[in-house]
């Protein structure tokens, strides 16, 4: 009879390390090759030629291709990298600006469907309702400013049923 062998005994702790340590090795070493692939793309500065020679080099010889690209252009990989991050910092601050500007302007149209939307759960009476579509419907409100749903809940009468 065959006895049943255990993996505890044919693999030793020291094994399990070796091979942890390995593994570690082979995915960093994925996460490098990815971002030199990255870097190869977003680098301007190399013609299209240029850049299909690099892809060709790190296709066929991987390891080899890796280890001559950071060599040959590596310290210049992290300055790409901040200038890449500074330009979509900048983006999104100019959006968020532009978008915080743009927030407090709302048009008569969403003014009308959150009333719309309170008459229906009931949080507004009809005639309130009513009121409230005059005062956004009319031009302006005497700030000057279009007028908003908060206008014309406050214009509402507070009583309730």
């Amino acid at each position: 009879m065959v006895a049943q062998t255990y993996l505890a005994y044919d693999y030793p702790l020291l094994s399990a390390f070796w091979t942890m340590l390995w593994f570690f090795l082979l995915v960093m070493w994925f996460v490098l090759l990815f971002r030199v692939v990255l870097d190869v793309f977003r680098d301007d500065s190399v013609s299209g030629w240029g850049k299909a020679g690099w892809l060709v080099f790190l296709v066929v010889l991987p390891f080899l291709g890796v280890l001559v690209y950071l060599i040959a252009r590596g310290k210049d990989m992290g300055r790409r990298e901040v200038a890449q991050a500074r330009a979509q910092q900048q983006a999104f601050d100019s959006y968020i600006r532009r978008t915080a500007a743009e927030g407090g302007r709302h048009s008569s149209t969403d003014e009308l469907v959150r009333l719309s939307e309170m008459r229906t759960r009931g949080d507004i009476t009809d005639e309130e309702f009513r009121r409230a579509k005059d005062l956004v419907l009319s031009d302006h409100t005497a700030s000057g400013r279009p007028a908003t749903a908060a206008d014309a809940r406050s214009a509402a009468p507070a009583h309730r049923p």
